[in-house]
């Protein structure tokens, strides 16, 4: 009998402790339901400097196939020994992880290599925007002797008119054209496979209406970059890539990033005193995956760029607290491109 009294009060102990329990979960439910709600109310009118980010389907699909083979093709080097996948990998979010990349010869850049995925919607291409689109920047690295060290359009063109494969992907990409492969036709091609490495993420699903597409954390974040200020320079559709601005606009930017080489920058390229210091404003778009950060990759933790960037350009010393809360919403940001483009096509050129 006592046997059944304790057996039974055990039975009414374990239920108690389990409605209890489910009542607590549905509180913190509850709980986080109206949290998240507080965020989507208080961001509601300031997302307007956001686009969401849309993929092209109108590309020509043998000029992507075309520009698919020649992004991974060694022979645009001089020595055959790196292709435009070599700096900026498609397997590790469009770059090398490197501070500058090492050319053929050995030497190193003087900029960090920036991700290529989504740079078909930036306003200017490179570090200083030297060049104003993809197709653009797509013919510069394979000259500079730097880095794929072709010494002339002519040689390359040469030889990529041996292929076989090549000849049929030229005609079939640019079938009006007497003579297909010129070096203005490979960067069409190049610049058109990249137009198709846009990343839309969960991010993007918010701005178009989805509630649950961020988590109460990230939304957080996302309040707090904007309050900060972020979105002075990081908004539309790249959260950021559209404008040139200075770093830094207090003090010094090698005073924070502890850079060994001092960068002018955009003067370089335009001779205008005012544009000393000036660097595109980068995307932050996949910012997660693309360390290390500035435009000399001096810097490899997000969050102390993060803290580097409010001071430096906002002139705020931001808690521990709001740098997480800031580094939580910008990998909401995080999205690959599919797998059929982080390889080589299975083609013998």
């Amino acid at each position: 009998m006592k046997k059944l009294v304790i057996s039974g009060f055990s039975a009414l102990l374990i239920a108690s402790c389990s409605s209890e329990n489910k009542e607590q979960t549905n509180n913190n439910q509850n709980n986080t339901e109206q949290e998240s709600k507080r965020y989507d109310d208080a961001l509601a009118d300031k997302l307007s400097v956001f686009e969401p980010l849309e993929p092209k389907d109108t590309l020509n699909p043998a000029l992507v196939k075309l520009g698919h083979h020649l992004y991974f093709d060694n022979q645009l080097s001089r020595k055959q020994t790196m292709s435009c996948n070599t700096c900026h990998n498609l397997s590790t979010f469009g770059v090398d992880n490197n501070p500058t990349s090492k050319g053929e010869e050995g030497k190193f850049g003087d900029r960090n290599s920036p991700t290529v995925l989504n740079a078909a919607i930036h306003s200017a291409q490179f570090w200083d925007g030297r060049a104003a689109t993809v197709e653009e920047q797509a013919g510069m690295p394979i000259l500079n002797p730097i880095e794929m060290n072709i010494p002339n359009e002519k040689f390359l063109i040469d030889r990529l008119k041996k292929s076989e494969t090549y000849k049929k992907l030229f005609k079939e990409a640019f079938p009006n054209d007497k003579d297909p492969i010129t070096y203005n036709n490979l960067k069409k091609a190049i610049g058109t496979f990249e137009r198709k490495l846009i990343t839309p993420s969960r991010f993007d699903d918010y701005l178009k209406g989805n509630k649950n597409a961020l988590s109460v954390e990230e939304k957080k974040g996302l309040l707090t970059f904007i309050t900060t200020g972020c979105t002075t320079c990081h908004n539309g559709q790249g959260i950021g890539g559209q404008m040139f601005q200075k770093f830094a606009v207090y003090g010094n930017y090698w005073d924070y990033t502890k850079s060994t080489k001092i960068d002018s920058g955009r003067v370089k390229i335009t001779k205008m005193p005012g544009d000393k210091f000036v660097f595109k404003v980068p995307s932050l778009r996949n910012i997660e995956k693309t360390y290390p950060y500035f435009h000399d990759g001096s810097i490899k933790d997000l969050k102390e760029a993060v803290k580097i960037m409010a001071k430096a350009q906002l002139n705020k010393d931001l808690s521990d607290e709001e740098v997480t809360d800031i580094v939580n919403f910008l990998k909401s940001l995080t999205a690959d491109i599919p797998d059929e483009y982080k390889k080589a096509p299975e083609v013998k050129l």
